[in-house]
């Protein structure tokens, strides 16, 4: 299928040098974000863009307008992506940050807080990193929830509005670590969603964590805000029990998958009433004629783009 076309194995990879451990209380731009000014409003389902933010800006989500009522066109934009890595010395997962991801957290003043202005929420994407950590293989709930708090302290020190899951490249087994367990995720993600209780958790429906959603009695779906489908250009329901309007379907690669592709996917997602629309790799370029297609089904608008 067609989700390889994220370059996360290559870029997440090859950022060693530029590890940034957190150090929580240390100097950063702290804070929650500003309240937004009112958005002019949109019917129709939440559109969610990922950025690269290894090539391109958080800024580009904010760029795109609906030309009938100037609607903002996306809802979430995803910074994509900071990593679960492993100590081998501790034989404990931590939070890990490539110099990219780092300098938008570190520039969230200019980089995410502009956004957050013009009412979209900005979450941080978590992607394994070939180390053999990952969301499923914690070994108790005691790892899980610290690894939670890591995530939720992220969150709160640089008032994002989230996270969202993403189980690939772990290499379960890897430097001696466990394979995927039933408890793991179902611990990492109650003790997340306890520790934010108003803030988005995001499922990209694809890894061993996408299947152990029960553990002991508790079914975690309910705890996520949103999940999508992980293939671009494809149409998959993702297997999670959620309602239609926390789902997406559809999933399309802005300059990658075509319009008329696109387009059809929008087209079928207000069709069977699906309420998310999921887009990834929006660079800095002109994307309006891309963006377009969907929108105008979607909102019933062309997108504008305003440099």
């Amino acid at each position: 299928m067609f989700h390889l076309i994220r370059r996360r194995v290559r870029t997440a990879a090859l950022t060693v040098s530029a590890i940034a451990a957190l150090t929580f209380g240390a100097t950063a731009p702290t804070g929650a974000a500003a309240a937004p000014a009112p958005a002019p409003g949109k019917q129709g389902p939440t559109s969610v863009a990922y950025v690269e933010v290894n090539d391109h800006s958080m800024l580009n989500v904010g760029k795109y307008t609906l030309a009938n009522g100037g609607g903002n066109v996306f809802d979430v934009a995803v910074i994509f992506a900071a990593n679960i890595n492993y100590n081998t010395d501790t034989k404990t997962a931590y939070l890990h940050f490539n110099e990219n991801v780092q300098r938008v957290l570190d520039n969230v003043a200019t980089e995410v807080r502009p956004l957050q202005r013009k009412g979209l929420k900005v979450t941080l994407s978590v992607l394994g990193n070939h180390q053999g950590a990952g969301f499923a293989n914690f070994p108790s709930q005691q790892a899980a929830s610290a690894f939670a708090k890591q995530l939720s302290d992220t969150v709160a020190k640089y008032g994002l509005d989230g996270i969202d899951f993403d189980d690939e490249y772990a290499k379960y087994g890897t430097n001696g670590t466990g394979r995927p367990n039933s408890s793991s995720f179902v611990h990492l993600v109650t003790a997340l969603r306890a520790n934010m209780p108003d803030k988005i958790i995001s499922l990209y429906n694809i890894g061993p964590s996408a299947s152990r959603l029960s553990y002991g009695g508790v079914n975690i779906s309910s705890k996520f805000d949103y999940a999508w489908n992980p293939y671009y250009g494809t149409w998959r329901v993702p297997g999670i029990a959620l309602p239609k309007t926390k789902l997406s379907p559809a999933a399309v690669a802005i300059g990658s998958t075509s319009q008329s592709t696109a387009a059809s996917l929008a087209r079928r997602t207000v069709r069977e009433g699906y309420g998310v629309y999921l887009t990834y790799n929006l660079d800095g370029t002109d994307r309006s004629t891309d963006v377009s297609a969907f929108t105008r089904e979607l909102y019933g608008s062309d997108a504008v783009y305003t440099p």
